[in-house]
């Protein structure tokens, strides 16, 4: 079974049209927060932004969906989803996903920092704009006690994603 029968949900949003100063106050203004990784990414002058503003739809799936029941690292979970006709996020959609599903699910703990995907996250698939593993590779959403995150993430390749880990692509077009 391919991975689009087997994909959790589908969301349509609007993405771009904005600067990142104005996205950057939208995100204080909706109370969402970021970690130090998020402003870094957020800051980094390789984080470009459409001038236009136009919609996308975006999937999520786990690894398991992906076809990775004992997990997988990043570049093997972007190779499959692009396999399949999902595209990587612009950094940028992060933000209006971010901005635009405020019902993202609760996380059932709320631990920042355990160097792995925490348990509720969404990684929004991104290109990787720095290889270097200490440097955030992109984005992911979680909601912890009502508090809506933006955070970024470092991680190398030869990190595995567990299989219940949840990632959003671009949807086929």
């Amino acid at each position: 079974m391919m991975a689009d029968d087997k994909y959790r949900s589908v969301l349509s949003i609007n993405v771009g049209g904005h600067t990142k100063k104005e996205l950057h106050q939208a995100l204080s203004q909706a109370n969402v927060q970021l970690n130090p990784h998020g402003e870094s990414l957020f800051d980094d002058s390789r984080f470009t932004v459409s001038p236009q503003a136009h919609p996308e739809t975006v999937v999520f799936a786990t690894v398991a969906d992906l076809g990775f029941p004992n997990g997988a690292n990043l570049p093997t979970i972007f190779q499959k989803a692009e396999s399949i006709g999902w595209q990587l996020c612009p950094l940028e959609l992060a933000v209006y996903l971010r901005l635009q599903w405020q019902g993202q699910e609760k996380s059932t703990n709320n631990i920042l920092h355990k160097h792995e995907a925490p348990q509720g996250a969404v990684t929004v698939a991104s290109p990787v704009i720095d290889p270097d593993p200490n440097h955030p590779k992109g984005f992911y959403l979680r909601n912890i006690d009502g508090q809506l995150w933006l955070r970024g993430y470092i991680c190398d390749d030869e990190y595995v994603f567990h299989p219940e880990d949840q990632f959003a692509f671009i949807g086929g077009k």
